[in-house]
């Protein structure tokens, strides 16, 4: 399983967050920057999980498939 640095994530972004309020972005601005970019985000966020194994399921990899275990067991010898 992959270990994501979700706590670096949150410390970059507030700090961004914090920086752009600093040099005189109004809060709201970049609130609504926020959501405009959540849908996207999080888009992204749930469906790169999606995409770990190629599409390959546990039937496409030949588990689970009792025919695959027979083909297999059967096709080293003649």
């Amino acid at each position: 399983m992959k270990r994501r640095p979700w706590g670096s994530y949150a410390i970059a972004l507030a700090i961004v967050v914090v920086g752009l309020v600093a040099l005189g972005v109004p809060a709201s601005t970049v609130l609504y920057g926020a959501l405009v970019l959540a849908c996207p985000l999080m888009m992204v966020l749930m469906m790169g999980g999606m995409h770990d194994d190629h599409g390959a399921g546990p039937v496409a990899r030949g588990h689970d498939d009792p025919a695959a275990d027979d083909r297999r067991s059967t096709s080293g010898r003649r």
